[in-house]
């Protein structure tokens, strides 16, 4: 039995070509699904940390409705937890949008692939989703706690 590296080395150049196109196409969507898998898991944190910004949130509004005028340790562990929430939802924000592009490049350049080498299905020409225009929709690359304006 040949390996499929015995398959592709005695295939002719052509058939060659196609696996290849194959291979990397199955890769790309490989990588797209990937990326799929890794946003529901943003998406399950983001769910987490939005609890603890209501969790802190509840903390800062019992510790005001005790009057006190000067901010006690307390109060300020829970401001900055509730820094340290925002931001990370700010995160998981531009995160899902590098994801979105990312995934849409990915599977784009598959289309490509598939539809240069194996050309128009016998149904009508393939059909290929225009990749993103832009190289990069976010582009901050660090955050500060102290950036983060509340609204």
């Amino acid at each position: 039995m040949l390996t499929n590296e015995e398959s592709e080395a005695s295939a002719p150049p052509a058939e060659m070509s196609l696996l290849a196109a194959a291979a990397l196409q199955d890769h790309l969507m490989t990588a797209a699904n990937d990326l799929e898998r890794l946003q529901r898991l943003l998406d399950d944190a983001c769910g987490a940390l939005i609890d603890g910004f209501h969790g802190a949130a509840s903390q800062l509004g019992a510790v005001i409705d005790e009057g006190g005028k000067e901010l006690p340790p307390a109060l300020q562990e829970t401001l900055q937890t509730l820094y340290r929430t925002v931001t990370a939802l700010q995160f998981q924000d531009m995160a899902t949008q590098l994801i979105v592009h990312t995934n849409r490049r990915l599977r784009s350049c598959a289309d490509q692939i598939a539809r240069d080498a194996m050309g128009d299905d016998p149904d009508g020409e393939a059909v290929v989703d225009e990749g993103p225009l832009k190289p990069n929709p976010v582009t901050q690359d660090e955050m500060d706690a102290g950036s983060v304006e509340l609204f």
